[in-house]
């Protein structure tokens, strides 16, 4: 309702009687230039809107916008899923296409890899300050070149197994950290989706339209390889999400408080909600502290729905430190250095935004 109310300026409560005439409200609006993307943008005081992009997108769009004047900050996302997991649908074609935009015949594991590492240096030459890596578990391990190339060169004869896809996966979360701390993107990782569980919807609708069930995930052994190698490197900041809010005061919050690496991202997806963001301040803040987590930035697909969803956080946020100065754990002036950190500081920080 607050987005109806602050952005369409509808008064009225939705009911079967008015649902009609307010939807051919909102769709005269929309098509108004008052409510074109970049006027939205512009009025609700966006700093930075990123995209999430294949590593096979060409970018042609983020040029375009460069090209067109508007001085609005759209950065890319490095989002590798589709090359990096083997049991992505439509592999290949995907290694394929991954040559085709690096320049880069694709043949093995090393040729592979250096087209990421390319792929990776565009999108930074356009503005991209981030990847984003979506996985079944955050399993990781490491293989040795030798190891990796035996799995790549199966998945290219359609040879490979459930097994092969979990340990190639496992060890390109590895090289991502790796190739994080060369070119200092900061890591997104966002694990435990069991995605399109509901059949009926995935053979009518098809993939990603909304049946993704959490899971229950386990960190601290499985990020140990990764941790233990990178985790006190200064030069990675890798981000954690995670739909297992089970996880965030016994293994997140300790983790996060403990390596230099590792930040906690905001209450994701299910849990971006008033009740969600609560727990997660309950749950998060005492062991990990306010320093060691990004604050908010939100996800949503619905470009409308950006100012209530950090308007959302805002008001938790300064609901939760305000019960901190009444019990005298913190005094004002804490409170209101840490509601401007919570608001924007740390995730201007954390994603390396440089924004004044």
């Amino acid at each position: 309702m607050d987005e109806l109310t602050s952005v369409f300026g509808v008064e009225e409560k939705p009911d079967a009687t008015n649902a009609d005439r307010l939807y051919d409200a909102l769709v005269e609006k929309l098509a108004s230039p008052e409510f074109s993307p970049r006027q939205l943008f512009e009025r609700f005081n966006i700093e930075v809107l990123c995209t999430t992009d294949a590593a096979t997108d060409t970018l042609e769009h983020h040029l375009a916008i460069r090209q067109s004047g508007w001085t609005g900050r759209i950065l890319p996302t490095f989002r590798p899923d589709a090359v990096v997991n083997l049991d992505a649908p439509g592999w290949k074609t995907n290694i394929a296409k991954l040559s085709e935009v690096s320049s880069v015949e694709v043949s093995d594991y090393n040729s592979f890899i250096r087209a990421l590492e390319l792929r990776r240096a565009e999108f930074k030459s356009i503005g991209a300050t981030a990847t984003d890596h979506a996985a079944l578990t955050p399993f990781t391990a490491e293989l040795s070149a030798k190891e990796a190339d035996a799995i790549f060169q199966r998945a290219l004869k359609g040879k490979s197994d459930a097994d092969d896809s979990s340990r190639f996966t496992a060890h390109m979360i590895m090289e991502m950290a790796r190739m994080s701390i060369e070119d200092c993107l900061v890591m997104q990782l966002h694990p435990g989706s069991l995605r399109n569980h509901n059949d009926v919807i995935f053979q009518k609708f098809g993939p990603d339209r909304g049946a993704d069930i959490p899971l229950q995930t386990e960190y601290t052994r499985n990020l140990l390889p990764l941790l233990n190698k990178y985790g006190n490197n200064p030069r990675l900041t890798l981000i954690l999400f995670t739909l297992d809010e089970t996880t965030y005061a016994r293994e997140l919050a300790p983790l996060a408080g403990h390596y230099p690496a590792l930040k906690l991202g905001p209450p994701w997806w299910f849990f971006d909600s008033l009740n969600g963001m609560s727990r997660y301040f309950d749950q998060v803040m005492e062991t990990a502290g306010i320093y060691n987590t990004a604050a908010f930035n939100d996800d949503t697909r619905a470009f409308c729905s950006i100012p209530a969803r950090h308007d959302l956080w805002r008001r938790a946020s300064a609901n939760w430190l305000a019960g901190l100065v009444v019990r005298h754990v913190i005094d004002i002036d804490d409170a209101h250095q840490m509601i401007s950190e919570l608001a924007i500081g740390l995730a201007k920080q954390a994603y390396k935004l440089n924004i004044s």
